[in-house]
């Protein structure tokens, strides 16, 4: 795995880290198989091969029961980072639910996205 910023590459024999210091290894973690991931996907659609690209796809799946794990380590040692998760799930569940409810933009009308406020 490249080590683009991971401070505790190699072994560190002279202690342990911190709850900080993990805390913050899982988030790189979680972003490494983010990363992961999206280079396998990657490589299965830029491949005909059949065989190639299930291997590609079966191990980008790997990668985000990964991701799961990692997040419930990192809600597990934070013990609030759920309650970040939910906030955001509600946030994006009332944006849904307001553009499902409104009419079709107007012929011409300029928005920024489709998250345009009346």
């Amino acid at each position: 795995m490249p080590e683009f910023v991971n401070p505790f590459s190699g072994m560190v024999p002279e202690r342990k880290m911190t709850m900080e210091e993990l805390i913050r290894a899982v988030r790189l973690d979680v972003a490494a198989e983010l990363e992961a991931i999206h280079g396998y996907m990657a490589h299965a659609d830029a491949t005909d091969n059949p065989l190639a690209k299930a291997v590609f796809i079966d191990i980008a799946n790997e990668e985000r029961v990964h991701v799961g794990e990692l997040n419930r380590l990192l809600s597990i040692l934070t013990g609030n980072e759920d309650e970040y998760m939910k906030k955001g799930t509600l946030e994006v569940d009332t944006m849904a639910a307001s553009l499902a409810q409104k009419p079709p933009q107007a012929a011409g009308e300029t928005t920024i996205g489709s998250l345009k406020q009346s």
